[in-house]
Formats: C-alpha cells, sequence, structure tokens
C-alpha cells in the first residue's frame, strides 16, 4: 500500500535520476514501482494505424518499437482512417537515457519535458476525435496547446478544411520538431495556413495572438497542477470573444489533476461540460482493455482513459 500511494511524480523524478546515473543500470533494473507509474502503452488505444519509415522503407508495425530504440530519431508514418488513408510523417526523438540539457531547458523555460518522450495515447485519440467532427474545424482558425509532435493539429490541417492551424508548445526543442514536421507534411493541407509557435502559457502578454481562435485543442494538458492557473488563462485569451468559440480538451483524471483543473476554470468565469462516451470506438476499445489486462497490461481508467472536456466563454 506505501508503494501504491508514492505520488506519480516522484517516481516518475526517480526514474530520471537512476538514468542520470547510469542508464545501463537504469536498462537492466526494473522494480515495482517503475512499471507501476508507466501508463503509457506502445501502441495506445490503436485507433490510427502508425508505421516507422526507415530510409523510404516501411517496416511493420511489430517492429517499430524495437526499432526506435536503437536510433536517436526516427519518422512514423499514420494512416489516416479516413476515405484517402492520408498519410501523415512525424520525426519524433528517440532516447534510451535522459539528457542534461532536457533538464536545462526546463529549468529555463520553466516547462516540462513531456513532449519529447513519445505521441501519448491521448493526442492520439484526440486526433481520432477530429477526424469525426470535420465540419467543426471547417472554415476556423485553430491552435493545439501542449502538442508534443502535433499529430492532432497535423490532422486537422490535413483533412478538416480548416483556415488556419497553429500547432504550439511551451518546449523550445518540441517546437522544432513540429516544424519539421509541418515541413514533411505541407503537400497534404490543401488551403491551410499551418504553422508552428512557442506558446508558454504562464506568458503575461500574448498580444499578437489574443481573441484570435474559434477553436483550442489540447490533450494531457493538465496533469501539472501547476501549470492550471495559467493555462486557464491562455485560453481566456486566445479565444475570440465575438461568435461561438471553444476549447476542446481530452485527458485522463490522473487522480485530482483533471478535477482540479475544472475547478480553475469554473471560478474563473469559463463554461464547461465533461463526457465519458464521447466517440463509440474510443470506448469500445476502452472496455476491452478493461476486460483483457493482457492487450494493455498497466491500464486503468483513471490514468489512461481521456474524457472530452468543451470549455466556452
Amino acid at each position: 500500500m506505501e508503494e501504491n500511494s508514492n505520488k506519480a511524480s516522484s517516481l516518475r523524478w526517480k526514474i530520471l535520476r537512476r538514468a542520470l546515473i547510469s542508464s545501463r543500470s537504469s536498462t537492466n533494473s526494473h522494480d515495482r514501482s517503475e512499471t507501476s507509474v508507466s501508463r503509457k502503452a506502445k501502441g495506445g488505444f490503436g485507433l490510427i494505424p502508425f508505421c516507422l519509415v526507415d530510409n523510404g522503407e516501411v517496416e511493420s508495425e511489430a517492429l517499430v518499437h524495437c526499432s526506435l530504440a536503437k536510433a536517436r530519431e526516427a519518422c512514423v508514418c499514420y494512416t489516416l482512417p479516413n476515405q484517402t488513408a492520408t498519410k501523415l510523417f512525424l520525426y519524433q526523438r528517440v532516447d534510451n537515457c535522459a539528457n542534461l540539457d532536457d533538464f536545462r531547458i526546463c529549468n529555463t523555460y520553466d516547462i516540462d519535458n513531456t513532449g519529447l518522450v513519445c505521441s501519448w495515447p491521448s493526442e492520439e485519440v484526440l486526433a481520432y476525435y477530429c477526424l469525426s467532427q470535420l465540419d467543426l474545424f471547417r472554415s476556423k482558425k485553430v491552435i493545439e496547446l501542449g502538442s508534443g509532435y502535433g499529430l492532432a493539429g497535423l490532422v486537422i490541417a490535413a483533412v478538416t478544411e480548416a483556415s488556419e492551424v497553429v500547432i504550439s508548445d511551451g518546449n523550445p526543442q518540441v517546437v522544432n520538431y513540429i516544424q519539421r514536421n509541418i515541413n514533411a507534411n505541407s503537400s497534404v493541407f490543401g488551403s491551410t495556413k499551418v504553422k508552428s509557435m512557442m506558446l508558454h502559457w504562464n506568458q503575461e502578454e500574448l498580444l499578437d495572438v489574443s481573441n484570435s481562435f474559434d477553436i483550442i485543442v489540447a490533450s494531457d494538458c493538465t496533469f501539472f497542477k501547476e501549470f492550471h492557473k495559467g493555462l486557464v488563462q491562455t485560453i481566456k485569451c486566445l479565444l475570440k470573444k465575438e461568435g461561438p468559440s471553444e476549447a476542446i480538451f481530452l485527458g485522463p483524471k490522473r487522480g485530482s489533476s483533471l478535477d482540479d483543473f475544472l475547478t480553475e476554470a469554473k471560478e474563473s468565469g469559463l463554461k464547461l461540460t465533461v463526457d465519458e462516451i464521447y466517440n463509440p470506438e474510443t470506448w469500445r476499445r476502452h472496455e476491452s482493455f478493461i476486460d483483457n489486462k493482457a492487450t494493455w497490461p498497466n491500464y486503468e481508467k483513471d490514468h489512461c482513459y481521456p474524457l472530452l472536456v468543451r470549455i466556452t466563454l
């Protein structure tokens, strides 16, 4: 019981400390605290098929993670489950150990480093949800917050006929990858304007982009409670004050972190709704993970299943 009471964040830093001391020993030692805190699955919800692209050749999905572990970075091809089977190519960094430069940049910019770790399951669920809501984004100006490698933003840019898509993150390393991924997929954006942006939620002034966006999207952005207030203020600043506008968030409860964010949002005057069953296929897969633990061994609803939060001014 004592082990289960440890905070997830403390366990993550414990893992990082081990990696810094010795990547070799970290690789060879696996205690129960490491496996219990890691909520990332190799394939996530499996809603969007993907494969590793290597020197122009596509390997089978079964080899993706074995191959990724040997490389500094990789290019992953996502095939969207739409009528045209649109392909998106995302460059992603791959490391076997912690990088001291990452900690330096996190301290300098007061950010976390989760955007570089992987494409998280909630991002895939958000991208899949956007595929089912094409009319919602058509002719709209959209920004993705805390984008990581930008899968959801790229999906919106590629298939929804949005007028403009801004894919943002507060980590300059992540923003560099976002721009590479925008460049790699420019041929599928049609007339949609797409750009990257470095955006820190605690910026005091966002004059260049304030009152600019019809829709904000974000996934798994409420875990760190110290960013809640800045995130709420960013939403209020970015959304257009005239006409309909909204923020669409997807993320797991993760203990009290989501509820605490919702409380902060309500107290600031924002209106919101929370839905658990918002997409039949996502819900079906969630139920299958609950019923068959072998498909996602450390799957827990509180930590893994993203709820849909829709926020308006």
